[in-house]
């Protein structure tokens, strides 16, 4: 049985440390990698180095949606691809466990699993915008 009291409470939660760590990662690429450095990463495994750029506006762009509750299930929802994207480029190839050499696929996919999660349960308390699709009317 779900706890209508608290499920909007930790919603809220779910979908701060989601954005949080979306936030981190792309200041990852920003501060630590730069963007220049993160272009030249994505060419050197195949990918088009303007790819980088987006990747880097997407994860900020869906990391605030999350953290200000803008339509997060939507977000949630448009960040899966990234994810997927680093499962089958980078992470896939270096098998399950994220203690690997490049780093296993077990984290994004837990990530993956905590945006589907976000996505089903609902926006939560304080959300500014929250999505309108899916819910009737009352």
């Amino acid at each position: 049985m779900i706890d209508t009291r608290t499920a909007p409470y930790a919603a809220l939660l779910l979908r701060l440390s989601l954005g949080i760590l979306f936030l981190a990662h792309a200041g990852l690429k920003i501060f630590v990698f730069t963007p220049a450095g993160t272009a030249g990463f994505f060419s050197s495994i195949g990918l088009p180095g303007w790819l980088a750029y987006v990747t880097i506006v997407w994860e900020v762009v869906g990391a605030l949606a999350l953290i200000l509750g803008v339509w997060s299930r939507l977000a949630a929802l448009a960040l899966i691809p990234l994810l997927l994207g680093t499962i089958f480029t980078v992470h896939g190839a270096a098998g399950f466990f994220f203690n690997n050499p490049n780093g296993g696929w077990e984290f994004p996919a837990f990530w993956i699993v905590g945006l589907v999660v976000l996505a089903l349960v609902g926006d939560g308390a304080c959300a500014l915008k929250p999505a309108s699709f899916g819910q009737r009317a009352r």
